[in-house]
């Protein structure tokens, strides 16, 4: 198939829908850096889903094969989730319930895409459920914890799908879509909805829609994104957009949710991860990615003061420069 046949110029709006069962964004070429500084955020490639990006091993479609199987070990699961032919539950809509799923390969990818499709849904009523979904890529995987059912103190990204607002001061809409990086050192705040530790967010209203609902995370030379299909119009919509994220190959996808007081079904009808298709210079070529500590390279201040965070996840430019992309 010829290069051009895998891309589909729709930009970021338009969610192409590619092959039956393979919706979603994907691969494009990297923007240039220096383009990117000059006229801001640009319309990127997106792929129609073609199976030549597709990578199997790290990817969970129906019918499920491999799941818990002694024959195809590629998905492990452990706590409240049950496997069906149509979806993986995590948690089922009752109370103190956690569940998660995870892919029994480490994904050593430097640039890669996951499409999500999921549900949150129940019998609550408004403020009334939760708690919420985490998509994980993280050095450990099946390690419950308090942390939508998997554990705090991690090493790697987490993007939380959190559906109940915890701080009665918060002025954040929930439901609510955030995302962490961690080595370890940071602990996710409950209390405050993980407000200080988070890197960007946004208002998503994902949960009991009549319709299927999509989320996307591309990381990408630095760059992590992630867009959101929640209108059934077949449209990507851009919920974070943030540069100076390092990550390592070698880690771990896996998909969590917890239930506390209140609850929610929580559903994974699919994971996809896509291969991006980057050039990397031989200098970064060169690099063991194994070895990258999980950290960000902050334009400007998070959140939190900086006696609240770690002085190893403060790197400056020029240390993230010299440690590599």
């Amino acid at each position: 198939m010829a290069a051009e046949g895998w891309f589909c110029r729709w930009g970021w709006g338009r969610r192409c829908p590619g092959r039956p069962g393979l919706p979603g964004p994907g691969p494009g070429p990297t923007t240039p850096l220096l383009l990117f500084l000059l006229l801001g955020p640009v319309v990127a490639d997106i792929t129609d889903g073609n199976s030549e990006h597709l990578k199997r091993e790290h990817s969970l479609i129906k019918p499920y094969q491999g799941v818990g199987s002694s024959s195809m070990p590629l998905w492990d699961f452990q706590g409240s989730t049950i496997l069906t032919s149509q979806y993986v539950r995590l948690t089922p809509d009752e109370r103190s319930k956690e569940g998660s799923i995870w892919n029994h390969q480490p994904c050593f990818l430097k640039d890669w895409e996951m499409h999500v499709h999921f549900k949150v849904h129940g019998a609550g009523k408004k403020n009334l459920h939760g708690d919420g979904i985490a998509l994980w890529y993280t050095r450990d995987r099946l390690v419950p914890g308090p942390v939508f059912g998997s554990k705090d103190n991690f090493h790697g990204l987490a993007i939380f799908l959190d559906t109940y607002p915890n701080d009665e001061t918060t002025e954040r809409v929930f439901p609510y879509i955030s995302v962490m990086v961690n080595n370890g050192s940071l602990s996710y705040d409950h209390s405050k909805d993980g407000r200080w530790t988070e890197l960007a967010g946004c208002t998503a209203d994902f949960r009991n829609r009549d319709h299927d609902t999509f989320l996307a995370v591309r990381y990408s030379r630095g760059r992590l994104t992630v867009m959101t299909d929640l209108e059934d119009k077949n449209e990507w919509k851009n919920c974070i957009d943030i540069t100076g994220v390092r990550l390592p190959t070698g880690y771990y996808f896996g998909a969590s949710a917890g239930t506390g007081d209140l609850s929610d079904n929580h559903d994974i009808i699919s994971m996809k991860l896509f291969q991006l298709m980057v050039e990397h210079t031989p200098d970064e070529e060169n690099i063991d990615w194994t070895k990258i500590e999980p950290s960000v390279n902050f334009l400007k201040s998070p959140k939190a003061p900086p006696s609240l965070l770690p002085q190893t996840m403060w790197m400056t430019r020029r240390e993230t420069s010299a440690a590599g992309p």
